[in-house]
């Protein structure tokens, strides 16, 4: 599996990203509130998230598919409509709605790969953001509109716009993977290097 960020389309440097224009107040969310996002492999995208500060738990799974073929064998074979997600929970009130989606277009995956990242191919890797209601699809809709005008891709963003009707946790044996398996030479060399790279760009949105 490869879901690094080489050859990814960026013509900014991450750390002039821009921020949401528009976003949701905190007192619009639940505390806590839950995020879907799917970025390519979730072992990359989990162990990026972790770092934020104002994330309190993410969880890895599937979503956009059935109960009956929500597990890894099923997923990976490509049959299904499920993609890899990660479920984050956070406080509305340390980190924003906005904030995360931020994180996910800038650092935690390429949002110009159709249907694959790095060389990890098929509709389970998609990117794909799994509103949960109308002020999530909203917002998420203005930021891609906001960042294909400012142009700071070189490709347009194929990041899809999905409603969440279920998400299903992945085996235990995914969560946390990043960190319990450091020496891992795919976490080695693919999931670490995105921690790094967010710890250099976004000093201050990680925890203590």
């Amino acid at each position: 599996m490869l879901c690094d960020l080489r050859g990814a389309s960026l013509k900014v440097s991450p750390d002039r990203f821009p921020d949401p224009v528009e976003d949701l107040e905190p007192g619009a969310r639940p505390s806590p509130a839950r995020a879907v996002l799917a970025a390519g492999c979730f072992w990359c995208v989990e162990a990026v998230f972790r770092e934020l500060d104002g994330v309190l738990d993410v969880v890895s799974g599937y979503a956009g598919g059935e109960a009956a073929t929500a597990d890894y064998r099923s997923v990976c074979s490509g049959t299904t409509d499920h993609a890899e997600v990660v479920e984050i929970t956070y406080d509305p009130r340390r980190i924003s709605y906005g904030q995360l989606l931020k994180v996910f277009f800038s650092l935690a995956h390429d949002p110009t790969q159709l249907n694959r990242q790095g060389n990890d191919r098929g509709r389970q890797y998609r990117s794909a953001i799994f509103h949960a209601g109308e002020g999530e699809r909203r917002v998420a809709q203005a930021y891609m509109s906001q960042l294909e005008g400012a142009g700071v891709f070189n490709a347009p963003i194929v990041t899809r716009l999905e409603p969440l009707t279920a998400f299903y946790r992945a085996e235990d044996y995914h969560q946390d993977y990043a960190r319990l398996n450091p020496g891992q030479p795919y976490i080695a060399a693919v999931a670490l290097p995105k921690v790094e790279k967010l710890r250099k760009y976004r000093p201050g949105m990680l925890k203590d």
